[in-house]
C-alpha cells in the first residue's frame, strides 16, 4: 500500500487522540490508496452508467471516516479496513437509489476473484444482493464477512487483511476459499 506505513499509522494515532491539525497532512499520504480502493470497487461493478465518481466516493469516504469522534485507529490496515467498509456502504446506499429511480438494463458479469459469476438485470441489484449476503454470512460468521470486505471491496492483501483482524494469514486463507464458496452458493440459489 503506502510506502511510509508507520508515518500514517503515526498520523492515525494523533489523530484518534484529538489532534485535528494533522488531516492536512494524511490526506495526501493515503489519497492515492483511497482512490485505488474506490476505483476498484466502480470497476467491479461494470456498470457503464455509474453516475458515482472514485473522487466523489474518496472524499465521502473520507469525511465520513475522519469525523468520526470516537474511532481510535490502531494502524493504517485498520483505517483502510475501515475505509473499505464505509465505501461498501456509500455503494450500497448508492444502488438502492439508483434501483428504486431504474429498474431493467443488460445481462453482465460481476466477479469475486475467480471464482464468483453472478448474472443479473442491473448491477446495482447484484451489489445489493452480495450486501445482503454479506449480512447474512455476518450473523453466523462475522470474520469470514470481514475477510471477504477487506479482500474483495477494500482491496487489502492476505497480510494486510490478517493484521486489520488479528489473525494468521493462513487463516485469512483458509477462510476466505470457505466464504467464497459460500458466497457462491449464496448468490446462484437467490
Amino acid at each position: 500500500m503506502n510506502d511510509a506505513p508507520n508515518d500514517v499509522t503515526q498520523l492515525l494515532f494523533q489523530l484518534s487522540n484529538g489532534d485535528a491539525a494533522v488531516l492536512d497532512e494524511l490526506l495526501p499520504r493515503i489519497y492515492t490508496e483511497l482512490r485505488g480502493l474506490a476505483s476498484n470497487y466502480l470497476n467491479r461493478e461494470y456498470r457503464k452508467d455509474h453516475t458515482l465518481q472514485p473522487t466523489a466516493l474518496v472524499h465521502e469516504a473520507y469525511l465520513r471516516l475522519v469525523n468520526q469522534r470516537e474511532s481510535r485507529w490502531e494502524s493504517r490496515a485498520h483505517f483502510f479496513g475501515a475505509a473499505a467498509n464505509v465505501m461498501r456502504q456509500i455503494l450500497v446506499d448508492h444502488a438502492r437509489r439508483h434501483t428504486a429511480e431504474k429498474r431493467g438494463g443488460e445481462f453482465e458479469k460481476m466477479q469475486l476473484e475467480e471464482s464468483i459469476v453472478i448474472q443479473s438485470n442491473e448491477k446495482s441489484f447484484e451489489l445489493l444482493a452480495l450486501d445482503e449476503a454479506l449480512e447474512e454470512l455476518e450473523k453466523f460468521d462475522p470474520q469470514k464477512s470481514k475477510i471477504v470486505e477487506l479482500r474483495y471491496f477494500g482491496g487489502l492483501s492476505v497480510a494486510e487483511t490478517a493484521e486489520v483482524l488479528g489473525v494468521s494469514e493462513i487463516t485469512v486463507k483458509r477462510h476466505w476459499r470457505v466464504a467464497k464458496a459460500w458466497l457462491y452458493d449464496k448468490l446462484k440459489a437467490d
